[in-house]
């Protein structure tokens, strides 16, 4: 993305992931499944977040926060459409033609990138004189595109690995939580009706999150912003573990759902905040690279915890302590100063 620009990377991702839906719909083996599955998933990143925090960072740079949390909310906007319109697709017309339907869509959303995007400071400068573009100053935006650390230089401070450590263990929520949610609340009690229902109020306060909290990054920054919705997560957390079948269970879903949200719009924000923009792409791609680990060994951790147990009760307490550390560490993660760290320039 640092090289070739959003436009084509999101393209080139967007294709991949429609690649992989395609070879879904031909598939015979379980392997095959997991192979064109591991397709899909390497090309999300380029066409989600990275390309999506490059183009707002760089298109909206006096109001980025009330931007990231708009774009990034149809995540959660997009996931509530999605799940029924596939099961319906599924119920319709088989899960075979399903994923070759998804894989012909994306392939047009590809072309359509293509058609649309413009994220070079040139372009940004031409299109900003247009009726339609942003209120922005076209020559800050071009200076932008130059200021900040290089990704070596970024992994020299202290505030790199911090926040690699942070949003490392901060992910062990989604992984090893939200996946296993709906069955923790029908243990205690709850309808699995009921409990779809309360995953949808998440999914709603988890879309609000990213619009209060991204707007609220302008004003007091989004490391700090990121520890506040850190501690909505270990609060929502908390009460959960402890409300049982309650009535609180429902105001501890919405705390957690402010708290969990915001992730999503506030990560591409604190690393420009932390980096710059002079090489976002590649800062971006190495503090998720360790997200992995969460990704991998949080469900399997769920799921071993509540076949000893019963229950996923210590899940929950390991993760509302990984969350302690995960905000300690942001905490201490301090902006560097990006003109002494630098690299000097090569002639």
């Amino acid at each position: 993305m640092d090289r070739i620009g959003a436009k084509w990377t999101m393209a080139g991702s967007i294709l991949l992931v429609a690649i992989g839906f395609l070879l879904r719909s031909v598939m015979t083996e379980l392997w095959q499944f997991y192979l064109f599955s591991a397709v899909i998933f390497a090309g999300t990143p380029g066409a989600t977040m990275m390309p999506a925090g490059r183009l707002v960072l760089t298109w909206f740079p006096k109001a980025r926060g009330r931007m990231m949390g708009i774009v990034t909310s149809g995540n959660n906007i997009g996931s509530g459409i999605a799940v029924p319109v596939v099961a319906i697709l599924i119920g319709v017309v088989g899960w075979r033609w399903t994923w070759g339907l998804m894989g012909i869509a994306l392939v047009g959303m590809a072309m359509l990138v293509l058609l649309v995007i413009r994220d070079n400071a040139e372009d940004v400068k031409k299109e900003q004189q247009k009726r339609w573009a942003p209120a922005e100053n076209g020559e800050e935006a071009s200076d932008d595109f130059n200021k900040g650390l290089t990704a070596s230089a970024a992994m020299r401070t202290s505030a790199f690995w911090f926040l690699v450590v942070g949003m490392t263990l901060q992910q062990f929520v989604r992984t090893g939580v939200v996946s296993q949610m709906v069955p923790h609340l029908e243990q205690v009690g709850f309808s699995r009706g009921i409990a779809a229902t309360m995953m949808i109020v998440l999914a709603v306060f988890a879309a609000s999150s990213k619009l209060i909290f991204g707007r609220l990054s302008e004003s007091i920054t989004a490391r700090v912003a990121f520890i506040l919705i850190m501690i909505l997560q270990g609060i929502g957390l908390s009460v959960l573990l402890f409300s049982g079948g309650s009535l609180i269970t429902w105001g501890a879903i919405v705390v957690f759902g402010l708290g969990m949200g915001g992730v999503g719009a506030l990560t591409p924000l604190i690393i420009f905040d932390m980096f710059g923009l002079k090489q976002f792409g590649r800062i971006m791609g190495l503090t998720r690279m360790s997200v992995t680990i969460p990704v991998f060994f949080g469900p399997i951790l769920a799921g071993m915890i509540f076949d000893s147990t019963g229950k996923y009760d210590q899940m929950f307490m390991i993760t509302i302590v990984l969350l302690v550390i995960s905000i300690g560490s942001f905490a201490l993660a301090k902006a560097p100063d990006q003109t002494a760290v630098n690299e000097p320039q090569q002639n």
